[in-house]
């Protein structure tokens, strides 16, 4: 089981920016396609970026020109670049393998957008 530790949340006014980072403990984290997950209050986990062990992306469309995620299989992280944040990004923020069995869930790191 790979444990899977994000960090890099906080509170930012809208038009902001912030860097998720998602730590895993394995190596073989380098293998498997990840996405960024987020879960706003009252409302189901939702898909918000993915990046394939080859490095290809695919983003929802409400995030699409806003954030960027990357990975460095090296190091065994992935990272969410948010730009030009809104209101409605306000989530905790999660990563975790997608399109297998999810890994057990993180606690995820709070992302709070003001207006």
């Amino acid at each position: 089981q790979v444990q899977l530790v994000e960090s890099g949340g906080g509170l930012v006014q809208a038009g902001g920016s912030l860097r998720l980072s998602c730590a895993a403990s394995k190596s073989v984290f380098s293998l498997f396609e990840i996405g960024w997950y987020r879960q706003a209050p009252g409302k189901q986990r939702e898909l918000v970026a993915r990046i394939s062990s080859g490095a290809i992306t695919n983003y929802a469309d409400y995030v699409k020109g806003r954030f960027t995620i990357s990975r460095d299989n090296a190091k065994k992280m992935v990272y969410l670049q948010m730009n030009s944040l809104k209101p409605e990004d306000t989530a905790v923020y999660y990563c975790n393998t997608f399109g297998t069995n999810p890994w057990s869930w993180g606690q995820g790191t709070q992302v709070t957008v003001s207006s």
